[in-house]
């Protein structure tokens, strides 16, 4: 069966609806990519073909005393008096995340229809995989590169085992941690059976949770870390950076962070800003459809426990094969 290319702007406008994954650059606001995507969907549905003015009844007197009923174009509906048919106001868009300018990657949004989708994985707190990149030696006012120093130290004396051994206590606090924001004791019964069940969430929205963090790259005085949480915030990464050099017996700040997955939505799927156009918006919104209804948990949490991405991914590739 033959694909049909659609022209028809009517019928396009049908299917926009539903959640799309997106490459967030670093630099920009969420507002500037809401404003980009939505003048962009704009353009390419006035370029289709959109419907004709509407026409109105006038009625002429004719000869013999008769009237005459003509239809006419309206011409206060015609494009050049109220402009495009599509208008910025016409389309709706929510993000799942709330990036800041610095950070870049992948980020959700819900376009039309589709901002209910948003918001329930927006509450339904997805784990989040992040790639941050410190510096050490430098310390700055807002623990990112755009700021002005205001401290250095030496690091000659940090190595890649002493970064290890420091994000593995990190990762352990934040477990403990774990059980009192999740509202139970840690003796009691209850605490115990979440811990068998494995990773779950904490009760309140509002406090970071690092759940796994690790070292990738260390090149002196570059290192770049990966952090599995929720509830996380650039200012939050950042801060944890200047923790992270003060800790290690010097200073450091954050120079990028990118966020690599939101739940099950990868970076690899991400569209680029060059490929924020009507045809790949439609395109990547039927491949996250399809990705939610086989992960359906991304929008109905139905426990407090995480699914391991990895684990999940793996078996996932096992069925395939």
């Amino acid at each position: 069966m033959s694909l049909v290319k659609i022209k028809d702007a009517p019928t396009v406008w049908k299917y926009l609806n539903g959640v799309v994954n997106v490459y967030k650059p670093a630099g920009l606001t969420v507002q500037q990519v809401r404003h980009t995507i939505i003048g962009n969907l704009c353009r390419d549905l006035n370029q289709l073909k959109v419907r004709p003015p509407l026409e109105r009844v006038t009625i002429e007197s004719g000869t013999d005393s008769k009237y005459l009923v003509r239809t006419t174009e309206d011409l206060s509906d015609n494009v050049l008096v109220v402009g495009p048919r599509y208008q910025p106001e016409d389309i709706r868009i929510r993000m799942s995340a709330n990036h800041g300018r610095l950070t870049s990657g992948v980020i959700v949004i819900g376009i039309n229809k589709g901002l209910s989708m948003a918001y329930r994985i927006q509450q339904n707190r997805p784990l989040r995989v992040y790639r941050v990149t410190g510096f050490l030696g430098k310390a700055t006012e807002t623990h990112f590169g755009d700021s002005r120093v205001i401290a250095k130290a030496t690091m000659k004396h940090i190595g890649s085992d002493k970064i290890n051994r420091l994000l593995a206590s990190l990762q352990a606090s934040h477990q403990k941690k774990m059980f009192e924001l999740c509202g139970v004791d840690m003796q009691s019964q209850a605490a115990y059976d979440l811990a068998v069940k494995g990773t779950i969430r904490p009760s309140a929205n509002t406090q970071p949770m690092i759940y796994g963090i690790r070292l990738v790259e260390f090149r002196r005085p570059f290192f770049t870390i990966e952090i599995h949480a929720i509830n996380e915030t650039e200012t939050y990464l950042g801060n944890l950076i200047h923790e992270i050099g003060l800790n290690l017996k010097s200073v450091g700040h954050c120079v990028g962070i990118r966020c690599i997955r939101h739940g099950h939505f990868e970076l690899k799927d991400s569209l680029l800003r060059k490929d924020w156009n009507l045809q790949c918006m439609l395109n990547s919104m039927a491949q996250s459809n399809q990705l939610l209804k086989q992960h359906p948990e991304m929008l109905q949490q139905i426990n407090s426990e995480l699914v391991d991405l990895e684990d999940d991914q793996r078996l996932a590739e096992d069925k395939q094969g």
